[in-house]
């Protein structure tokens, strides 16, 4: 099927009480190895990628490479934009083909976040596009900027923050963290404060590190999306190491780069059954 608009993707995981993974791709094994795992699995999916990592394909090149390959695929899938920090990347990627995105406005204060995200939302509701926002800066790579004494979204602010920017989805900070170079550690009592009082679905960023016992137990929260990336990221540099110290003089690129898709297809399949527990194609 071709790809679907965000919304429908989340109306689908919220009819079936799934969790959608969303996983980071930057190139074209990546791109689909992953989408080959979600067609395995039945389990409805975000493929994204960040403004950080579409230098390598370009935002035009990775609609064609994702929609060209969803043609031909059973699984509903969106292609939504990680972290948009630049009011820019929201409008390139939606442009371009994109059917959800996020703006990130982590770094600004409440007032600032709230302009910065309304502003990318009043633009993307023109195009049917879903916005995903995030209140509370998670720590790790992503918001360098954070200490971790602030790194968690006040519950008092979700409401006002979804209302008075009308966003779609929200990202949370509940201990979560981007990367694996850092240990998460979940606060459900806190997850389930926002969950009560937030208006729209959530996102948890740094899934990479997140137990699957943890993941599996957010959507008893409203939590809609977990992104995925550095596990996927590891599998196919560790198999392209694999196949160089296998043979230092290898020349057959292709051999090279079909293990390395084959290893990210792995590696999201697996994450897909153990985030949901159970496979139900649609």
């Amino acid at each position: 099927m071709p790809l679907v608009n965000g919304h429908v993707l989340l109306d689908i995981i919220k009819e079936r009480k799934v969790i959608a993974g969303a996983f980071n791709t930057t190139n074209l094994e990546t791109t689909v190895g992953i989408l080959e795992a979600v067609e395995k699995s039945g389990i409805p999916t975000f493929i994204q990628v960040a403004p950080t990592n579409i230098t390598l394909a370009g935002y035009d090149y990775l609609v064609d490479m994702v929609a060209r390959y969803a043609e031909n695929m059973d699984t509903p899938i969106a292609l939504h934009l990680d972290h948009g920090k630049k009011f820019e990347d929201v409008k390139k990627a939606i442009r371009a083909g994109f059917t959800s995105v996020m703006i990130d406005g982590a770094a600004f204060d409440f007032e600032e976040n709230i302009a910065f995200t309304k502003k990318a939302v009043d633009f993307a509701k023109a195009y049917g596009i879903p916005v995903e926002a995030e209140l509370g800066a998670i720590l790790g790579k992503e918001d360098d900027h954070v200490s971790e004494s602030d790194a968690k979204t006040d519950p008092l602010q979700v409401k006002e923050f979804v209302e008075r920017t009308g966003c779609d989805m929200l990202a949370v900070s509940v201990g979560n963290v981007h990367g694996l170079e850092d240990e998460p550690n979940i606060d459900f009592e806190l997850l389930e404060e926002i969950c009560e009082l937030s208006p729209v679905p959530l996102v948890i960023h740094g899934g990479s590190g997140i137990p699957d016992e943890h993941i599996q137990r957010m959507v008893e929260h409203n939590v809609a999306k977990v992104n995925i990336a550095s596990d996927l990221r590891q599998s196919y540099i560790r198999s392209v190491g694999i196949s160089y110290n296998q043979n230092n003089n290898e020349a057959n690129l292709i051999r090279v780069l079909e293990e390395a898709e084959k290893a990210v297809c792995e590696t999201v399949y697996q994450k897909i059954l153990n985030m949901n527990s159970v496979v139900a194609r649609v």
